[in-house]
């Protein structure tokens, strides 16, 4: 995660706020760029399988 990243969410938030809540919003921004970096290096599941994989779980 890049420091920027961190001032421009610190810089979003209320001036008061709980800890938590930071934490969780860097979570999530950190969760969302690994998807997209699993993303362009091709670390997918196509929606077609994912649906095969989900009806032998429902068995």
């Amino acid at each position: 995660m890049k420091k920027s990243t961190v001032i421009q969410t610190l810089n979003e938030l209320p001036q008061r706020f709980e800890l938590d809540e930071l934490l969780e919003r860097l979570m999530v921004i950190e969760k969302i760029d690994e998807a997209l970096e699993d993303a362009k290096s091709g670390k997918t599941v196509s929606h077609d399988k994912v649906k095969k994989m989900v009806a032998k779980w429902n068995k």
